[in-house]
């Protein structure tokens, strides 16, 4: 039976076979049952390499944090995660420098601020123009979630991306953190996959 350790893009846990392409965390989330009881455990949300030094523990052991599951690299940006400063240290480090942060305490308060609010899961939602949007950013559309490649949106699923519409024009409300957003704009490039292979558009 599948655990509840998938993150959609709003940062839900939902239960579902698939497993996704990044690992990651946000603290200690299940109770002994597996049950998942809270939604985080401090801001410290974090995105990782599937294999890590030939690691390998249970997703949601005694005690330990919760092993959550992203479809790719943008899913788990638009959930609230950064990369981890241990298995993506090169990748840590550059997100630090593209978001202007001092450290990892400046970045977590931040994404923190951005991520958490009101919005639909409980999301914060960032009004923008959609043209200004870059690729691997999150919209959200109809309810649903939707990324953003070239000039289409790319619906999210916890399998990969379907149904494909025309970018939007005027004002949108967007899922990825500010913060995310920018280091997308520069042209973001880690060592785990931005984009599942089904986002391709040729």
């Amino acid at each position: 039976m599948p655990l509840r350790n998938r993150v959609t893009p709003l940062g839900e846990l939902i239960e579902t076979a698939e497993r996704g392409l990044v690992f990651g965390n946000r603290g200690r989330l299940h109770d002994p049952d597996r049950q998942i009881r809270r939604n985080h455990d401090g801001r410290r949300w974090i995105a990782c390499r599937l294999d890590f030094r030939g690691r390998h523990r249970e997703p949601m052991p005694p005690g330990r944090y919760t092993g959550l599951f992203f479809l790719d690299d943008a899913t788990a940006l638009a959930a609230g995660h950064r990369p981890c400063a241990e298995c993506r240290r090169d990748d840590y480090r550059r997100f630090l420098g593209l978001a202007q942060a001092t450290g990892a305490d400046d970045l977590d308060r931040r994404l923190h601020r951005e991520r958490l609010g009101a919005g639909v899961a409980g999301r914060r939602l960032h009004d923008r123009q959609a043209r200004e949007l870059p690729d691997g950013a999150f919209l959200l559309l109809d309810e649903e979630p939707y990324l953003v490649a070239a000039d289409v949106l790319l619906h999210w699923t916890p399998g990969g991306y379907a149904e494909r519409r025309r970018r939007p024009r005027g004002r949108v409300e967007v899922l990825t953190p500010p913060t995310s957003l920018r280091v997308l704009g520069s042209g973001w490039v880690g060592t785990v996959p931005l984009l599942h292979p089904s986002s391709r558009t040729e």
